[in-house]
This record gives C-alpha cells, sequence and structure tokens, in this order.
C-alpha cells in the first residue's frame, strides 16, 4: 500500500458515506483511479465493510462488560461457534494468559448481565469458569485503525 492508500483509508474509516468525488479529490485522483483503488482495498480485505457506528446507549444497552471465559480442553469449536451465535456478545477474542477468551457483552442494566451471567453464558459449550468485569465509563472506542498502523508506517526500518 502506499501513501494514497493509506489517505483512502483513513478517509473511509472517518466517513465512510463520503462520495467518491470528494475523496478522490481528497487524494487528488480522478474518480475512477479513486473506485478502482477503493475496489482493491476492499478484495484485498483492508476494507472488510461498512456500516453504521450505533451509540448503545441510545438502542437501551446502557451496560457493557467483560467477561473472561476459561474453557474444556476440545471445546474451542463448539464454544466460538455458539459465541458466534449469541446476540449479547459484540467481541470475542482469544488469549494468553489466565483466560481462555475474552468476551466483550452489553446488556440493558445489571439484572440482564446476572441473567446472561448465570443462565447463558455458563452453559455455552465447554465453560469450566468466568470472571466479569463492569465497564463503568467507555473512554475511548472505534479508534482509527489508520492511526495504530501509521505508526509502524512511522518506524525506521
Amino acid at each position: 500500500m502506499d501513501k494514497v492508500d493509506w489517505t483512502i483509508l483513513a478517509a473511509l474509516e472517518a466517513d465512510g458515506r463520503e462520495s467518491f468525488g470528494a475523496l478522490a479529490e481528497r487524494v487528488s485522483l480522478t474518480k475512477t483511479p479513486c473506485w478502482t483503488r477503493v475496489q482493491t482495498l476492499e478484495r484485498e480485505g483492508a476494507i472488510r465493510g461498512y456500516r453504521a457506528v450505533i451509540d448503545p446507549v441510545s438502542v437501551g444497552l446502557k451496560l457493557t462488560a467483560f467477561v473472561e471465559v476459561t474453557i474444556e480442553f476440545g471445546s474451542r469449536v463448539a464454544f466460538e461457534r455458539a459465541v458466534e451465535e449469541h446476540p449479547a456478545i459484540i467481541e470475542c477474542y482469544t488469549t494468553a494468559g489466565e483466560a481462555d477468551y475474552l468476551l466483550q457483552v452489553m446488556t440493558s442494566d445489571v439484572e440482564r448481565l446476572d441473567s446472561l451471567l448465570r443462565e447463558e453464558l455458563c452453559r455455552l459449550p465447554g465453560v469450566q469458569r468466568s470472571a466479569t468485569t463492569i465497564c463503568l465509563k467507555r473512554i475511548k472506542d472505534n479508534g482509527p485503525i489508520t492511526r495504530a498502523a501509521g505508526l509502524l508506517q512511522e518506524r525506521p526500518a
């Protein structure tokens, strides 16, 4: 990727609805070459998709929690499949350390979180134990990937 590609990625990350005309002008290209570059970035997987960013609180999801989960050996495939299907699990990561997975869940309130933990997450395939941390205040989310990747570009080789 060259500097133009990085500029396109940063612009689309900031505003995925920016027109190709405005985007092309920003990167000093005409529309067709700009569109071609965007298509290439999509095809190569640098751009995974476009979506609206929803404010969780505005749709009733006032509580965010992080759940560390340890599972039984051999349960990985079934556990991960169940996680992908569960609507309250927003993100899931495998981890190195005390737990096997870190889940981000969102619920309406503490009562719903309690129900989620006691009646649903503990019954996912292979779950042995979990530890939950409740988020009190969101400081930063959806930070720009292009800024983080830019740090790699700035380091001398």
